[in-house]
């Protein structure tokens, strides 16, 4: 794995352990959804990726992997919130990945993502494509890139949800 796709994993990683609480406080109140509509709301996300890259998601690969949310310093709530991290492949020509790795970051920085991670090859390496992105207000977080021949990887991850009938935990 290249060392620029893994330093991408690993703030992935910081965003959503750190997407539980805003940078304005710990009791700031949360984003409110329900696991269905979280699903729902990724799904067009990765779905949306797929055409932007005119590739064809694999039919049975789409993944949805729910998780409780943890604090910037370990804060576990009981409250029910969670963060989601959605994922699926789709079927891309490797002689398009350039074409398609520069359509999706170009869509992503006219919705006012950051881009936190760019590879654009050259090669026929895994790894060598990709884009990862990160939404400064919402604080999802988007990744594609090459995971087999012929294959991508496209991804979504939201911040921390609270359910919208839970009452929100104090620290």
């Amino acid at each position: 794995m290249p060392t620029t796709r893994r330093a991408s994993l690993v703030l992935a990683l910081a965003l959503l352990l750190g997407g539980c609480m805003s940078d304005n406080g710990v009791n700031d109140a949360l984003p409110r959804m329900s696991r269905e509509k979280a699903q729902t709301w990724a799904q067009h996300w990765v779905e949306s990726m797929a055409r932007t890259t005119k590739s064809e998601i694999v039919p049975g690969t789409a993944r949805a992997n729910f998780t409780h949310c943890t604090g910037k310093n370990g804060e576990a709530a009981g409250d029910g919130r969670f963060t989601l991290m959605f994922n699926a492949r789709a079927t891309l020509p490797r002689d398009r990945y350039a074409e398609a790795v520069r359509a999706l970051k170009s869509e992503l920085e006219a919705q006012g993502f950051k881009i936190v991670g760019y590879q654009e090859g050259p090669g026929r390496e895994l790894g060598a494509y990709g884009v990862q992105a990160g939404h400064p207000k919402d604080k999802q977080y988007v990744s594609a890139g090459d995971v087999a021949e012929d294959q991508w990887s496209l991804s979504v991850d939201t911040p921390c949800l609270l359910p919208p009938d839970a009452e929100q935990q104090k620290f």
